[in-house]
């Protein structure tokens, strides 16, 4: 039967008004508080084969008795349900987006014309194809070092008083002149940690060098292409040195250490200690900055940068890592499965090997909430944040649009009720000043006393909710893989599973989002060790807000329930 033009009109115009009706209502519905889930099941206790240590954080304790997030059993649950393509932004480092596993999920900017040089879109950005890099000029050079924020606030109070003495300070500037002071005797013991830590790494590296040479030498004097420890311990040597050298080599293998596994860690060594002696963190001479040619202090002066938002793939893994966790293209036969499907990865470098700055963070959030993010993961942080309120400001516009944002706790042990850490969302450490920021905490897969990453900040009123960030297994650059731990792996994966959740059920606001993963995630009852003590007790709900570690399918009900009614 046929439509005249008019009925379709207002057919159309009567749909319309029904579902923006029907959106509207649901996104107003509350979020069911928590049950109480908690499963008494005992994880394993034996060691995880080196599969099952990959693919831990997709895992399910009730069936696979490894406490993951219940990936597997999620898609199980939305077999046969239709999704809707979703933007995650990553505002971090740089991210291969040539990667072999993320290559089909990167986010490609619809109204942008790649190369052309041109701003096709109007959006001030040239040629903007896969998101936007901050830490870059439009001549094409790129910011990889900054120093810590601790240090920029330093270099200013030095710009300021000089040498000026504390008897020569006005009334008007003494408080500013005392803090001052103070941060400048810690950034003076931080430098010199930051010494002495290089120091530990070369006398490190030439004693690896040495256990090295004793097992070449060991295996030359006995003629074994391997060594074990039962044929050394029979072995006869020629001389005192020559024991001493293989009770060195006894020693290494007695605690699991091959000649393979030293040379690893040689190299993980003097990586490291590159990477300390090339940092600019404590350099107070150094402006990253000068080459970017912004102003700094100007929020309004946003449109400067470039389009190469991969950065250095041979020094910044950390974005590509992060991208991975969440969205790794499933079932391709390559590498691993990121949480969520229908995901495009938006690219935001705003993550130096430094500290990030708060202009580059602020509008980096104004960026994706614009360009139709609707999930922003921020796994960085820093102790320090002069113009904090630019980013508050930013949350508080993508709250407006209604775009979650994924936070990552921070990696010191501490308690984030009491000791800042950035960005957050409460200039006060109570109040929230919107209701769109799930701050995430990293946990192990010991389902035990030892659940918390012992490195993981916590607080009962600034972490929202823990999930897997201990060996989680995710894209390198260059087409690698690779485990790395840290509340910068929690948070992606809980903005996988938002994303699955708003590709599923688009229609559920930010805030209820972000309470369906608290409120859904599995209840932990027991007593666990405080993260950054060695054995000081504490029960899990002291941790977080909601007590609980996230689960995906768990999650997806919860959203069913609200969106479809069903118990």
């Amino acid at each position: 039967m046929e439509m005249s033009g008019f009925k379709i009109m207002v057919y159309s115009a009567l749909v319309g008004i029904l579902l923006t009706s029907c959106s509207a209502v649901i996104n107003t519905i509350p979020v069911p508080n928590g049950v109480n889930n908690t499963l008494n099941i005992p994880a394993k206790k034996e060691k995880l084969t080196e599969t099952e240590l990959q693919v831990w954080s997709h895992m399910d304790l009730q069936t696979d008795s490894i406490p993951g997030m219940s990936i597997l059993k999620a898609y199980q649950f939305l077999e046969g349900k239709k999704g809707v393509s979703v933007i995650v932004a990553i505002a971090d480092s740089g991210i291969d987006v040539e990667h072999e596993d993320l290559t089909g999920v990167i986010w490609v900017n619809p109204l942008e014309i790649a190369g052309n040089n041109k701003d096709d879109d109007k959006n001030g950005y040239v040629d903007d194809v896969h998101g936007w890099n901050f830490l870059g000029n439009k001549a094409g050079v790129m910011v990889r070092a900054d120093q810590l924020e601790l240090t920029r606030i330093v270099k200013q109070g030095m710009d300021q008083f000089g040498s000026t003495k504390a008897s020569e300070i006005s009334d008007l500037d003494k408080a500013a002149f005392e803090t001052y002071v103070k941060l400048k005797e810690k950034h003076s013991k931080s430098l010199n940690a930051h010494t002495l830590k290089i120091e530990d790494l070369e006398n490190t590296s030439k004693r690896i060098a040495q256990i090295l040479q004793n097992f070449k030498e060991v295996k030359a004097s006995l003629g074994k292409v391997e060594l074990t420890v039962e044929n050394l311990k029979s072995a006869r040597p020629e001389s005192i040195l020559l024991a001493m050298k293989i009770a060195d080599v006894v020693n290494m293998l007695t605690n699991g250490l091959s000649e393979v596994e030293v040379l690893d860690y040689k190299k993980q060594i003097i990586k490291e200690k590159t990477a300390n002696e090339a940092s600019k963190a404590y350099d107070l001479d150094f402006n990253a900055r000068a080459s970017l040619g912004d102003s700094l202090y100007n929020i309004a002066d946003a449109f400067y940068g470039n389009n190469n938002v991969i950065g250095a793939k041979d020094f910044e893994s950390h974005g590509t890592h992060v991208a991975g966790i969440v969205a790794a293209s499933r079932d391709n036969g390559k590498g691993v499965n990121g949480v969520a499907n229908h995901v495009k990865i938006m690219a935001i470098r705003v993550v130096p090997d430094g500290d990030e700055h708060d202009k580059d963070v602020a509008l980096g959030i104004r960026y994706a909430v614009d360009n139709g993010a609707k999930v922003i993961n921020t796994s960085f942080g820093k102790a320090y944040s002069p113009n904090k309120k630019w980013v508050y400001d930013a949350i508080i516009y993508a709250a407006k649009k209604e775009v979650l944002i994924v936070n990552a706790a921070g990696n010191d042990g501490k308690d984030i009720d009491v000791e800042e850490t950035f960005p957050n969302d409460s200039s006060d450490l109570i109040h929230e000043i919107a209701d769109n920021v799930l701050t995430v905490g990293a946990m192990s897969l010991h389902y035990d006393e030892q659940l918390p990453a012992t490195f993981s900040n916590y607080g009962k009123i600034n972490v929202d909710v823990f999930a897997p960030g201990v060996g989680i297994y995710a894209s390198y650059p260059n087409d690698a893989y690779e485990s790395i731990s840290g509340t910068s792996m929690a948070a992606p994966s809980v903005s996988g599973v938002a994303a699955l959740v708003r590709s599923y059920y688009p229609m559920l606001s930010a805030s209820q989002v972000k309470h369906i993963l608290m409120n859904s995630g599995m209840k932990i009852n027991f007593d666990v060790i405080k993260p950054g003590t060695e054995a000081e007790r504490v029960p899990f709900s002291e941790l977080s807000v909601s007590g609980r570690v996230v689960n995906a399918y768990n999650a997806l009900k919860m959203a069913d329930r609200i969106v479809n009614g069903k118990k």
